[in-house]
């Protein structure tokens, strides 16, 4: 039986550093980001179902949320105003994390492949693509929330930023997210803490 790299590769999440170029007062890996990430998707989906008719199936948007980043395991986090400087860039950036997202289903045994290709290399922009990338915006406008709360005003352009890019995303679940759950990521931990515990 062959040896795999995968899973050691995927270990590395945790050394890729995100916000690269901003001072951070806590910082952040793509395995932290990925967690959030696919526990926001999970509950987007939650919502959708309960609240508003939806028909997700949230360990699918959990799973799919977390190997969304998988391929800067070999590229890194490209910095956002880098990646989509101009069109060629973007353009340029998206080969390359196809042939990262390639390169890592090729570590995998051959016969595990086809389970995996859906999570590396699923580019089909469905429902679930969707929801995936809410998570993801939500995610980096938390963590704005908190670097803004820490007094860390290296984050306020992100903000404004990802405001914008929720607002043209804005629909029944993202709303009830950012009302219901948003508020508590600009408080202290006394202020969260359940009385008692």
């Amino acid at each position: 039986m062959n040896r795999s790299h995968f899973f050691a590769q995927m270990a590395r999440m945790k050394l890729i550093q995100r916000w690269p170029l901003m001072r951070n007062t806590d910082p952040e890996n793509v395995a932290e980001h990925s967690l959030q990430v696919a526990m926001v998707a999970h509950a987007l989906a939650v919502i959708k179902n309960t609240l508003f008719e939806g028909r997700l199936d949230p360990g699918t948007a959990a799973l799919r949320a977390l190997y969304h980043d998988a391929s800067e395991v070999l590229t890194g986090d490209l910095p956002t105003p880098v990646k989509y400087f101009n069109r060629e860039m973007a353009t340029a950036y998206k080969a390359i994390e196809q042939n990262a997202e390639q390169s890592l289903l090729a570590m995998l045994p051959a016969e595990l492949q086809p389970a995996f290709e859906p999570l590396l290399c699923g580019h089909v922009e469905d429902d679930y693509a969707r929801l995936v990338k809410s998570a993801d915006i939500l995610c980096a406008y938390l963590k704005c929330e908190e670097e803004l709360s820490a007094g860390n005003r290296e984050f306020a352009k992100a903000r404004e930023r990802l405001t914008a890019m929720l607002d043209e995303r804005m629909n029944d679940e993202i709303r009830y997210f950012l009302e219901v759950f948003v508020p508590s990521f600009s408080l202290s931990l006394d202020e969260i803490s359940t009385p008692g515990f």
